[in-house]
C-alpha cells in the first residue's frame, strides 16, 4: 500500500502550510504526525480540524479516558491502523484496561467494563453500526454525561471518523507503536 499523500518537506511548505503546521507543533500534540500529514495538503481544513480535535481529545466533557475509549471503537469500526497505533497506548495509560482494548481490537464485546465505559462503548458501537443510537443507550449516556457530554461523545465519533476517512483514503502508514496492529 502506497502513501498517496506523502509528507511535504518543510522547505516546500506554503505560508499557509507553515502556519497550520506551527499551530499543531505549538499545541499539546507537539509534532506534525498521523492524520495531519495528509491534511497538510489542505492547510485551512487542517487548521479547523486540529482545533476541533484538540478540544475533543484533551478537554471534552467526557474526559480523556472515555474519549480514548471512543477513539478506539471508532478506529476499530474504520479499520484505522494509524489511530489504533497512536491511541491504544494512550488509552492504556489513561486507565482503559488491556482486556477491554484487546476485546475491541478483536471485535468482541468487552466482558468487564465500568458503567461509564459500557455507556460509551454501547453508544459508539450503535452510532457506527446502526447510524443512530437507541433510546435506551442515549438515555444511559445522558444520565451519566449530561447533554454536553453526549454532544461531545458524538463529536469524538464524528471527528475520528473524519480522520479515519482521510487516512484510509490517503493510505497513511501506521507509525511504530507498542500496540499490536488491528487484526484483519
Amino acid at each position: 500500500m502506497t502513501d498517496r499523500l506523502r509528507p511535504i518537506p518543510p522547505d516546500a511548505w506554503t505560508a499557509a502550510q507553515r502556519t497550520a503546521a506551527q499551530e499543531i507543533v505549538n499545541g499539546p500534540r507537539g509534532a506534525l504526525y498521523g492524520p495531519f500529514v495528509p491534511l497538510l495538503h489542505s492547510p485551512e481544513l487542517m487548521g479547523h480540524a486540529q482545533r476541533m480535535g484538540e478540544y475533543l481529545r484533551y478537554r471534552s466533557a467526557i474526559g480523556v479516558r472515555l474519549s480514548e475509549l471512543a477513539i478506539l471503537v471508532t478506529a476499530r469500526e474504520w479499520d484505522q491502523q494509524v489511530e489504533w497505533a497512536i491511541h491504544a497506548p494512550i488509552a492504556l495509560q489513561a486507565g482503559i484496561a488491556a482486556d477491554l482494548i484487546d476485546a475491541i481490537a478483536h471485535r468482541r464485546r468487552p466482558k468487564a467494563m465500568l458503567a461509564d465505559e459500557e455507556a460509551v462503548y454501547d453508544f459508539c458501537v450503535e452510532l457506527h453500526r446502526d447510524k443512530r443510537v437507541s433510546d435506551r443507550v442515549y438515555q444511559n449516556a445522558l444520565a451519566l454525561f449530561g447533554e454536553q457530554g453526549v454532544v461531545d461523545l458524538m463529536g469524538v465519533n464524528g471527528y475520528y471518523t473524519f480522520l479515519a476517512m482521510v487516512m484510509n483514503s490517503a493510505q497513511t502508514a501506521a507509525p511504530a507503536s507498542s500496540a499490536d496492529p488491528l487484526p484483519e
